[in-house]
């Protein structure tokens, strides 16, 4: 705690660039599983090599997947980056394809039979209902981007996981201590805040609300 308390300037910066490599692979990671989850669910053939090439990905060691990357990418924060999105996809992608797959036929035949069309029956019936499944999908992902982002430290990506590398380094135990605390901190906080939105979608409590 000391050197977070002392080196404030240092710790915001780095923690500044975490969620910067956290925002942008969530973002792109996102945009990427909800169309491929949609056509999963149009061609139910695709689920089984989608999910299972994705499950297999999954598997790989982020260190290694990284390292891989660097000959196409550089030993940059970019590398890191496509790394945590593809590590992310499987987790989204499975989460939306199960939360769309537990609709319930006979809400999406109500709302049919009301005359929604198709892009009022995806908005107001299915997104709704889908939601707090795809946010529980969204915060395990982010958990899991926060902890690569923590790796890409070794390949010259920043974050807060230089402050751990720097301290293995140079034999300092309280950049390593404040590291892991700064990381530490980071997952719960985040974790916390979409946990509450997460709970927030939920349509029970939505109703509520109204």
């Amino acid at each position: 705690m000391s050197y977070l308390l002392s080196q404030p300037g240092e710790v915001l910066t780095l923690l500044l660039q975490h969620l910067r490599m956290t925002g942008i692979s969530l973002g792109i990671a996102i945009a990427l599983a909800v169309p491929l989850a949609l056509l999963v669910m149009r061609l139910r053939w695709l689920a089984v090599p989608v999910l299972g090439g994705l499950g297999v990905l999954y598997t790989v060691p982020s260190l290694a997947l990284i390292i891989f990357l660097v000959p196409l990418f550089g030993l940059n924060a970019t590398s890191v980056i496509v790394a945590m999105v593809l590590y992310t996809q499987v987790i989204l992608v499975r989460n939306l394809t199960v939360g769309l797959v537990g609709i319930n036929p006979a809400v999406l035949e109500a709302a049919r039979g009301m005359g929604m069309s198709l892009s009022q029956r995806w908005w107001r019936v299915q997104v709704p209902l889908v939601l707090p499944v795809f946010l529980a999908g969204v915060r395990i992902a982010a958990i899991v981007a926060i902890a690569i982002a923590t790796i890409g430290a070794k390949f010259n990506a920043g974050g807060l996981g230089k402050l751990l590398f720097d301290g293995i380094q140079t034999n300092r135990y309280d950049k390593i201590v404040a590291g892991a605390i700064a990381v530490a901190v980071l997952a719960l906080v985040i974790n916390g805040l979409l946990l509450a939105l997460e709970h927030y979608a939920q349509p029970q409590q939505r109703l509520k609300k109204l």
